[in-house]
């Protein structure tokens, strides 16, 4: 599961070419020749994407082993390249965030913007290598996961009680034995002394 890029675009009805706001990618696992390559089909598959999403939907575009996801919340556009992978409702939940996130960063500044912006968002940068895990984007997912060890351990925990209980019942067993034993000793000597019984 991978996150190559994520772009922040406005993308208002009232624009006729997405205007990206905010870029953050990692190409690294692209070879080196290849990745200015790939950085521009990001920006334009992103800008083409973003125009194609009406306001307040989302919509995920499958291209190859890659999964584009967008979100339009009243013109303000988060646009994420995932692997096939990367869970459809943890991408969504990250857009989400990341929208939340530049909202409060930059308020309504971003209605304005006519021009793309090279400034850097450190926040971005920093999303696209915390939520390469799906599980820190989607809170319900990161629950399961946790249940799921906790099923392990709880599995392993039975399995060495029952293996105890096993233990337990051979040694109940060897006890019964061990009593009839001592309970035969104890009729043998009785008989054997009962014949010198002392007055």
């Amino acid at each position: 599961m991978k996150i190559t890029a994520l772009l922040v675009l406005k993308a208002a009805p009232e624009t006729t070419d997405p205007v990206i706001l905010s870029n953050a990618s990692d190409v690294s696992h692209f070879g080196y020749f290849q990745r200015s390559s790939v950085k521009e089909f990001v920006v334009f598959v992103g800008r083409t994407v973003a125009s194609r999403t009406p306001p307040s939907q989302r919509q995920s575009v499958q291209h190859e082993e890659y999964k584009v996801h967008a979100y339009n919340r009243n013109g303000l556009c988060a646009v994420g390249f995932m692997d096939d992978h990367y869970p459809v409702r943890s991408a969504f939940s990250l857009l989400n965030q990341v929208i939340d996130e530049y909202q409060k960063s930059f308020g309504e500044t971003w209605r304005s913007a006519k021009e793309d912006s090279s400034q850097p968002w450190p926040y971005l940068a920093d999303a696209l290598t915390k939520f390469q895990d799906p599980a820190e984007a989607d809170k319900l997912l990161k629950i399961q996961r946790e249940l799921d060890e906790t099923k392990i351990i709880l599995h392993k925990t039975i399995d060495s009680v029952l293996a105890r209980g096993e233990k337990l019942d051979s040694l109940v067993e060897k006890s019964s034995d061990l009593s009839m034993a001592s309970q035969m000793f104890y009729k043998q000597a009785k008989k054997t002394n009962s014949c010198c019984t002392i007055l």
